[in-house]
């Protein structure tokens, strides 16, 4: 009678949710976790969750063979390097390297990382000494790293260097922050095709989480146009027989670095690839809560169905003897006791676990010391995932039309062009308005004559080219789009979307930096500043 009022109750006066990420962790805590540690979820499936798993930001796993450019890419989505970055042909990242924001760049080894209450990798630590001296966290002022976290991995290795052991469970490490992450990037080198035995491992045990997973095909400027189909075709027939989805795999083209492109007729192609890779990744912090949701939802009947399986393993066993022929019989048997349960409980064949690795995983324990079914615990999960669990989904919408959900996108870095007005390097931008400036002395002065006489040549209107204009003229250098929309952003000193004589020649002056092998200003020195334009930025012009 006292149980039936409670539940009543509990009916009336639902939890008070604040957040989807909040009724998250009450539920995990109240009525998941204790059926967790019931039936020993967590020693056959996935670590226990704590507080940073569900308020962590969405994180972008980053997984391929050596030398496909892994490292480069997070430069490049940076546009900084970060502590501990090395980068060359042979496999230079032997470690787990967690990107993260922070206020000072420091690089944290693994087991001062898996103590920090703050960081949701306390779980790694079961994988023991030989990962953890291969683990680390870079952290570094960073946008793009104030929504998002990026995973690095080690290169995976091919031929005879895969006989070299790692010392720690690798396709198991990849398997936990596949499971914790929102994105995981595929990269293939243009050069690189083959599938090593240790990168299929890996892609098998990712292929569980087959919507998360983008693939890119990186530095495909290497190669002409016509080599460049047969490299796509060649890339697709590989992954078809390791993925073995029904769906065409999404594969992104490009060369995902600050270097001039080798061959640059296929800019377009890149430029429409890249913006869409970015816009993907600019949607997780938004989709962030659904995607926990969704993940919480599926550990929770995953959960419930190994309940069953062990409380079907329980009852079986005899009370004295026989107990090992029992078990063996049990174990050869497995199949059959996933069909009665299917049965007896309509549970679907898609949310029992793999027969024949949960076979193995149970030949070491011992099923009498199992727990017998306690109706009490699946009773809760079925309230939670029948009432509990609408009611946050009806809370995704109103967050994401919140003011932190509009504001919830990955911005600077290589992202900042997406997010310039008036830049012609932006996806669908190439527009402006007309006015005049004069030019004067400053640095560029030493190569003003010649870009003088290319800005005439492009027939200024009103003592300005439009952003179209200028853009023809810049791709010329051959720099990827990123690093031409910076520039643009650096010379467009009035943001008007056009550039007058002194801008124009300050753009070229960029450029030639750039293809010298320096790095880009984050902002103009006053060096570089035109004389004309330095009382209006606040500069003064003595």
């Amino acid at each position: 009678m006292f149980s039936w009022m409670k539940r009543n109750d509990a009916q009336k006066n639902p939890q008070v949710f604040n957040s989807v990420v909040d009724g998250l962790r009450k539920m995990y805590y109240k009525v998941l976790k204790p059926l967790e540690e019931a039936y020993l979820f967590n020693e056959f499936h996935s670590p226990v969750m704590s507080d940073p798993d569900f308020v962590a930001k969405p994180m972008v796993l980053l997984v391929g063979q050596y030398s496909t450019g892994k490292t480069t890419f997070i430069r490049y989505l940076l546009e900084r390097e970060f502590p501990g970055l090395r980068i060359g042909p042979e496999p230079t990242t032997d470690s787990f390297i967690a990107v993260m924001h922070g206020e000072n760049d420091q690089v944290i080894p693994g087991n001062a990382l898996i103590v920090d209450p703050q960081k949701p990798f306390r779980t790694l630590s079961s994988f023991g000494n030989a990962f953890l001296n291969r683990f680390c966290c870079s952290e570094l002022s960073s946008p793009v790293l104030e929504s998002i976290s990026i995973i690095d991995t080690p290169g995976i290795l091919s031929g005879e260097k895969q006989s070299v052991a790692r010392g720690y469970d690798f396709t198991g490490i990849l398997k936990w922050f596949a499971e914790r992450c929102d994105r995981i990037i595929l990269l293939f080198d243009a050069h690189k095709l083959d599938i090593s035995d240790e990168f299929q491992r890996g892609i098998e045990v990712l292929r569980d989480y087959d919507d998360k997973i983008r693939i890119v095909l990186n530095k495909a400027d290497m190669v002409t146009t016509q080599q460049l189909m047969r490299v796509y075709g060649a890339l697709m027939w590989s992954l078809g027989k390791v993925i073995n989805t029904p769906e065409v795999a999404r594969v992104f083209l490009g060369s995902f670095w600050d270097q001039p492109l080798q061959n640059d007729e296929n800019r377009k192609l890149f430029e429409y690839e890249a913006n869409d890779l970015f816009s993907d990744i600019q949607t997780l912090p938004r989709n962030a809560a659904l995607r926990k949701l969704n993940d919480f939802i599926k550990r929770a009947r995953l959960a419930k169905v190994h309940a069953y399986v062990i409380a079907e393993l329980k009852s079986q066993m005899p009370s004295v003897f026989g107990k090992d022929k029992k078990k063996e019989q049990l174990l050869n048997k497995l199949s059959d006791v996933y069909m009665k349960i299917q049965k007896e409980h309509n549970i679907s064949p898609g949310d029992f676990p793999h027969v024949l690795k949960f076979k193995e995983q149970l030949r070491t324990y011992d099923f009498s010391k199992f727990q017998p079914l306690r109706p009490k615990l699946i009773e809760s999960l079925d309230r939670m995932l029948a009432n509990d669990i609408p009611r946050l989904m009806a809370m995704i919408p109103l967050e994401k039309d919140s003011s932190y959900g509009r504001e919830a996108s990955v911005k600077g870095g290589a992202f900042s062009v997406s997010h310039s007005t008036n830049n012609p390097f932006a996806s669908g931008a190439c527009q402006g308005a007309a006015f005049g400036a004069e030019s004067d002395k400053w640095v560029v002065e030493d190569f003003k004559d010649e870009y003088d006489r290319l800005f005439k040549s492009l027939g200024p209107k009103g003592g300005k080219i439009s952003g179209a204009i200028a853009k023809r003229e810049m791709v010329k250098s051959k720099l990827q789009n990123t690093v031409l929309g910076k520039i643009w952003t650096l010379a467009d000193i009035d943001r008007d979307g056009q550039l007058d004589e002194d801008e124009f020649a300050l753009a070229m002056y960029l450029i030639k930096i750039k293809l010298d092998d320096d790095d880009l200003p984050d902002q103009l020195p006053t060096h570089l500043i035109p004389p004309s334009k330095r009382l209006s930025n606040g500069i003064d012009n003595d």
